[in-house]
């Protein structure tokens, strides 16, 4: 994609400064903090100012939607983080698929955090997670599936307010319940370009019809067997994103009065499609062709 086809896309910075103090503020609560990145855009998920917020704080990354995102990259995406020094763990949490790895990995990077309490004669006690992530990566599935969806809150621990609740999680872990999301300002609009198409930004901020034009330009390119097949088009595949609403718009039978086709339903519907995962197992974040196996 050129850079200069990008839609500008922006968002409020002053959602930034409030979660950011919020995390900063508790960060001292915790034992690790979970990372939730969306597996089809892992580099484009990550907010760029978070190693400097939680500084030397465990981390782990949990790669959500993992079932939408191309296995193979995945893969590849798990062994870059580990070579970063960090570990990564591919979860669908609506199915529950990885959340056994995300809570032994949780548990075995706070080990020497718990261990250093027992030692100097504290008690035993769960891990302490803090799970941070933008919108519509995950963030609220994953706690969904590791509370049993009962979001249990228990009682308040010292030096937190009324305000923050624990919430016990399953895997012996504890989940401090803060308010906000991390979020920064968009300096990157070709990563913002594709948190528009996984749906992190509201559609009603954005030109609907170029984004999805830049979606279907990029999906011909990368997946066009998804487009192909989802969509009954006709080889050889059009490369245009306009030519290519067109045609989806006539096959799906997305017309107005008179036979021209409605270019906001098709668009729609693109979206819905891919968004859903009907067009494939996409991954949309590059990375090294000598990194994949």
């Amino acid at each position: 994609m050129d850079g200069n086809d990008f839609p500008t896309l922006q968002w409020f910075p002053g959602h930034m400064k409030k979660a950011q103090g919020l995390i900063e503020g508790n960060l001292k609560l915790v034992d690790i903090v979970i990372e939730v990145l969306d597996a089809r855009i892992p580099s484009s998920s990550q907010n760029p100012l978070l190693k400097k917020i939680i500084g030397g704080k465990p981390r782990l990354i949990a790669l959500c939607k993992s079932d939408l995102a191309d296995q193979k990259f995945t893969a590849a995406w798990i062994d870059h983080f580990r070579a970063e020094g960090s570990t990564a763990v591919a979860v669908d949490a609506v199915k529950g698929v990885g959340i056994k790895q995300l809570l032994a990995a949780a548990k075995k990077i706070a080990e020497p955090a718990t261990h250093k309490l027992v030692k100097h004669g504290g008690k035993p006690r769960a891990v302490r997670v803090m799970i941070i992530g933008i919108p519509n990566v995950g963030k609220s599935s994953l706690i969904n599936r590791l509370s049993g969806g009962s979001h249990t809150k228990i009682e308040n621990r010292p030096g937190v307010t009324r305000a923050k609740q624990w919430i016990r999680l399953d895997g012996g872990l504890e989940l401090l319940d803060t308010p906000g999301i991390l979020w920064s300002k968009f300096d990157d609009q070709e990563a913002a370009l594709k948190l528009s198409w996984t749906f992190a930004l509201n559609d009603e901020i954005y030109d609907l019809e170029r984004t999805v034009c830049l979606l279907l330009e990029t999906l011909s390119k990368k997946y066009p067997s998804g487009l192909l097949e989802r969509f009954k088009l006709d080889e050889p595949l059009p490369t245009v994103g306009e030519i290519l609403i067109e045609s989806i718009g006539r096959k799906r039978g997305c017309l107005k009065k008179g036979g021209a086709v409605d270019v906001e339903k098709t668009t729609r519907l693109v979206l819905t499609e891919f968004r859903s995962g009907k067009l494939g197992r996409i991954t949309l974040d590059p990375i090294e062709e000598n990194d994949i196996k």
